[in-house]
């Protein structure tokens, strides 16, 4: 089966294809397109010759393989595909469906005859035995719905009709957002699915492991965040909001229902970052989707609000890109994205509709920036503006800086 390859990942991957000492593991929200991913990277080692025998490939999700619960079912499952001489390359899809997969994991890692790659759509993967007995001898990709230059290659692959005006084409993305399987669905079968994808999450990352015992407060503490995405949030102005509306809950419930929607990755806290201390604020943070068809699903106004769609949109790029992001803060002032990368690369965001409403408009998105003294670089992100040159600021319009799958 042909596949679409999102090279953005695989560039990453590539050059630990052969390593037998690290374990690849490639994590993110389910539906995202991590089993394809896995796919391809079987395929592309097929091209460079290895044999049909040596590639060994489980998905634990799929009928045939569902019964495989325990460590010992797994250990026996692999070592009877594993007749083949030579380096043998093992996947296995959705493996925190089997209990203490750490061990047999770690085991055939140890025999140095097996380059490993396993997926999981949640953050428990990382946060227990594999992390603590496997620290330094796994490398974590993160895998994220389509970005808009994705969205664009995929459409293309599926020969869906791209419009020619770039600006029409992003609103639609940031409007439906970027499943991959999405985009083979039109209008009211593409809400059907993405409302699937959360029944899903909820079913198999959440409602076992979480123990949500209340389940319609946990759907409206959900369906708020989904609504409020964006927004500087805390628990207390959170706690307020859903007691208006009727919905009494505890601090440490809420607390709990929100980390919850964080390890189901349907969520990622962005922290706000006092640039004049230096340091974080608590208390307060903002949440972005791991996509925008997440709030596309439980909302029938298909207007859409640029402010939050447009940040959303560049939070997730920017991770994709592999770097950590945080609200900015100068004295008064809100700068909506700090970025840092390894090598110390810093770059400073304003993300905007548009400048062109009015002076105003113009000078505080800006300000911000011409706040900052230091000398990294500090971009104004605009949907389709006329380019303006000020103070060395790089003004770029979104929808072609993503097309062109430029870093920052």
């Amino acid at each position: 089966m042909k596949l679409y390859r999102r090279e953005t990942y695989l560039k990453k991957i590539r050059g630990f294809y052969h390593d037998t000492g690290l374990i690849k593991v490639i994590t993110g929200v389910r539906r995202c397109g991590k089993s394809c991913l896995m796919e391809t990277i079987r395929q592309e080692l097929q091209e460079e010759g290895v044999p049909e025998s040596n590639l060994i490939y489980l998905n634990l999700d799929k009928r045939g393989y569902r019964n495989i619960r325990t460590a010992d079912q797994l250990d026996r499952l692999i070592a009877e595909k594993s007749s083949a001489d030579g380096v043998k390359y093992l996947f296995i899809d959705e493996i925190q469906n089997v209990k203490g997969f750490e061990e047999v994991i770690n085991g055939f890692r140890e025999e140095e005859e097996y380059s490993i790659f396993i997926t999981g759509s949640n953050s428990y993967l990382l946060s227990g035995e594999l992390a603590t007995k496997l620290t330094g001898r796994y490398l974590e990709f993160e895998l994220f719905t389509l970005n808009f230059e994705e969205y664009l290659g995929m459409k293309a692959f599926l020969k869906k009709e791209v419009q020619t005006d770039l600006t029409t084409e992003f609103d639609l993305y940031l409007a439906e957002g970027g499943f991959p399987k999405a985009l083979e669905y039109d209008g009211e079968n593409k809400r059907m699915y993405i409302q699937g994808v959360i029944q899903e999450i909820f079913e198999k990352d959440i409602r076992k492991r979480a123990k949500i015992r209340k389940v319609s407060v946990f759907e409206t503490v959900q369906r708020y965040i989904i609504n409020n995405f964006g927004a500087t949030m805390s628990l207390s102005n959170i706690l307020d909001d859903l007691g208006k509306n009727g919905c009494s809950i505890k601090r440490e419930t809420l607390h709990r229902y929100i980390n919850v929607l964080i390890d189901a990755k349907i969520l990622y806290p962005c922290n706000r970052f006092d640039l004049k201390s230096r340091k974080s604020i608590s208390g307060e943070e903002k949440f972005y989707l791991a996509d925008l068809g997440f709030y596309y699903a439980f909302n029938t106004d298909q207007r859409i609000n640029y402010g939050p769609t447009m940040e959303n949109t560049v939070y997730l790029y920017a991770r994709s890109k592999g770097y950590s992001v945080s609200v900015g803060r100068i004295g008064k002032l809100e700068c909506d994205f700090i970025l840092s990368r390894s090598n110390y690369e810093y770059a400073y965001l304003q993300v905007a509709m548009t400048i062109m409403a009015s002076r105003e408009t113009e000078e505080r998105e800006y300000r911000p920036l011409e706040q900052i003294r230091d000398n990294y670089p500090k971009y104004l992100l605009t949907r389709n503006d006329p380019i303006q040159r000020r103070n060395g600021i790089l003004h770029c319009n979104l929808p072609s800086f993503m097309k062109e799958n430029k870093d920052f």
